[in-house]
């Protein structure tokens, strides 16, 4: 067969170019529905890729929108996303329509990362998955499965006992050894990020290994670095972290004079992830994924090391030592069931979940925290007089402190409004059409004048399916919400953008949470680590000052 040349050459590419153009026209063709969201005109193919700075999407959405408002549309390429501003419209999408818009949508390169159904890594077994969607919990498609992993991640960390020790008892130890790193850098100016990371690492370790590791051990350093080279490649893919704190050197003093001691101290990434995500035909250029996502693929190999090692000396005659020993006694129980969540694909994700989770913006939010105490000198005199008065300076702060520590309590939560650490959370999925803030938002965008049968068989739980129509085929609207504008909004707050604890106090001075705190979003796919993160921060910031007084070095 010779070559094309000539007229047949053109002809192909006209209709080629025809073909692609009428393609486009049916993704755009929802702009045209009554009451859809406005939004700017995209492009054809690339829709509005072109009108967004990856590199600070929170900022780019601010100026969508003060021209489109506080609910408008995008086309990422051919995949439509609505964009959602304010604590009414969050509010609305993610509380009082959250049976409707808690799934997650479809995301072609973890099925290449192994994080998805088609998962192989080296720890699982290969089994078809039956129950529909991703596994784990973070990404996992809104269903019975989900409802499995979260219902038992959840009460694991609330209620799990380590032989006498309770989780808060690992959390407090794990403070103490964090005072003691703090004390032992007497003398020499410091950034506290990375012990900071330490300490909120081992506390996922205990949980999950029920082992801690050295501060100065090789195997945690080489573990936060893989682990924060994976959050770089993420953030460009699935918004989280988009903005990085380095917090300078700091001075720190002990509260209590003692002889001859003293102690000074001193986001955005992957616009081309994006692309990755709504162009997934280029996922299939050979090596791309593994090359583009390497530290994903290590962090995971390491996961799998981890766990293999634990297996090997689990005995389930012997009451769990942590998460995984919990996770393995389900897995032992479920088998010979095909629909069971527990196996061994899920363990590996939902260790990966809880360190996400779990561990790197609580690190964040602590830095901020040290960092704004020497911004506000009075304010950390406060604390510490409260610290003083309820708690003193012999016994260990304990959660049940809480409750008489209004001030702390206001600062602490100030520090994650103020901080905003997660400017967007994790998308989310509408599964059925509905109405945000007077526009329409329809579940499957592109098929909604004319929906086959295979449409309406995916709204039926995956077990009633009678067709097997790839899940992408079925994507819904995805619904990208900016946390940013809601704990910055003008309506609620009455400084947005000064860090002010007065938000969280009434005229009696007394702690009161405001419904625009949603530092860990909203809804049923709240974060997974907030439980957890709270215990954290309440624990480790009082202890720090208790001991020590910050403030920012000499010279």
């Amino acid at each position: 067969m010779g070559l094309l040349t000539g007229d047949a050459l053109w002809a192909l590419s006209v209709a080629v170019a025809v073909f692609l153009l009428l393609v486009d026209l049916m993704h755009r063709r929802q702009r045209w529905a009554a009451r859809y969201p406005p939004g700017p005109l995209p492009l054809p193919g690339l829709g509005n890729l072109l009108q967004i700075d990856f590199q600070n999407m929170p900022s780019s959405f601010q100026k969508m929108r003060f021209r489109f408002g506080d609910v408008f549309s995008l086309q990422l390429a051919w995949k439509p996303v609505i964009v959602l501003n304010g604590l009414a419209a969050v509010r609305e999408a993610l509380v009082n329509h959250s049976e409707y818009t808690s799934d997650r949508p479809w995301m072609s390169i973890y099925d290449h990362l192994g994080l998805g159904p088609r998962s192989q890594g080296k720890f699982q077994q290969p089994q078809k998955w039956k129950t529909g969607g991703w596994i784990g919990v973070i990404l996992a498609s809104y269903g019975p499965a989900w409802r499995e992993q979260r219902r038992f991640s959840v009460s694991t960390m609330r209620n799990f006992g380590l032989g006498k020790k309770s989780l808060e008892r690992w959390v407090t130890e794990e403070a103490s050894c964090l005072c003691t790193a703090f004390a032992n850098k007497a003398g020499c100016p410091f950034s506290p990020m990375s012990l900071l990371k330490r300490a909120m690492c081992n506390v996922i370790s205990s949980l999950i290994y029920a082992r801690r590791f050295k501060y100065d051990d090789q195997r945690m350093a080489k573990m936060l670095d893989l682990l924060e080279d994976m959050l770089k490649e993420d953030s460009g893919f699935v918004p989280m972290l988009t903005h990085k704190l380095e917090i300078p050197m700091v001075g720190c003093s002990f509260r209590q004079p003692r002889p001859a001691e003293s102690l000074e101290a001193g986001s955005g990434e992957g616009a081309g992830y994006w692309v990755l995500n709504v162009v997934p035909v280029l996922l299939r250029i050979p090596g791309l994924p593994g090359w583009v996502f390497r530290a994903q693929k290590a962090f995971m190999d390491m996961v799998d090391e981890l766990l293999e090692e634990h297996r090997m000396t689990w005995d389930p005659a012997q009451p769990p030592r942590d998460l995984t020993d919990a996770f393995l006694a389900e897995v032992e129980k479920a088998k010979g069931n095909p629909e069971s969540s527990f196996n061994d694909e899920n363990l590996r994700i939902v260790v990966l979940d809880l360190f996400t989770a779990g561990m790197v913006t609580t690190s964040t939010t602590l830095a901020w925290a040290l960092l704004l105490m020497i911004l506000h000198p009075d304010v950390q005199r406060r604390v510490q007089q409260e610290i003083d008065e309820v708690i003193g300076q012999v016994r260990q702060p304990e959660m049940g402190d809480q409750a008489r520590m209004p001030f702390t309590m206001a600062v602490i939560h100030e520090v994650q409004r103020f901080g905003d650490l997660v400017p967007l959370a994790v998308p989310h999925l509408t599964t059925r059409d509905i109405e945000l803030q007077g526009f329409f938002i329809p579940k499957f965008p592109w098929l909604h004048l004319a929906q086959p049968e295979w449409v309406w068989e995916a709204e039926k739980p995956p077990g009633q399916r009678r067709t097997t129509e790839p899940r992408h085929l079925l994507q819904g609207t995805t619904l990208i919400t900016n946390l940013s504008s809601v704990l910055k909004d003008e309506t609620v707050w009455e400084k947005p953008l000064l860090f002010h604890p007065g938000h969280f106090l009434d005229a009696q001075g007394h702690f009161v949470k405001r419904e625009a705190f949603m530092p860990f979003s909203a809804g049923r796919r709240v974060c997974l680590g907030e439980p957890l993160a709270r215990m954290e921060l309440f624990l480790f910031f009082t202890c720090l000052l208790q001991r020590f007084s910050f403030s920012v070095p000499p010279g």
